[in-house]
């Protein structure tokens, strides 16, 4: 069984950052990789970063690039988020996710998911 927890959401003034973890406290894979994904009121969720587990290696989403990093933490099982120079249209619930095998070339696909948390950006 897979549990993702993550944490990290608050408000923050338009500039300031927030740093989200997530932990898999659940069973592990041999490749996996972790993301986050985010929802808007009345948007859809889409993709913001992923880290491949082995390579390390990670993606972005075009609005985020520059502004937000991911890494990770093997040993804990735990991904990070840094936001940098929050903007208001960054307002959404994050939800941590993990896909067993993330082939290169593919978009990210979630198998399990994280609870979510709100990060709130004022202007």
């Amino acid at each position: 069984q897979v549990q993702l927890v993550d944490s990290g959401g608050g408000l923050v003034q338009a500039g300031g950052s927030l740093r989200l973890s997530c932990t898999n406290s659940g069973r592990t894979f041999n490749n996996p990789a972790m993301g986050w994904f985010r929802q808007a009121p009345g948007k859809e969720r889409e993709f913001v970063a992923g880290i491949r587990w082995g390579s390390g290696t990670t993606e972005y989403a075009d609005s985020v690039k520059g502004r937000f990093t991911i890494s990770r933490e093997n040993d804990k099982k735990t991904v990070f988020l840094q936001m940098n120079s929050l903007k208001p249209e960054d307002t959404a619930v994050y939800y941590c996710a993990l896909e067993k095998v993330w082939s290169s070339g593919t978009s990210f696909s979630a198998d399990y998911w994280g609870q979510g948390t709100q990060v709130t950006v004022s202007s």
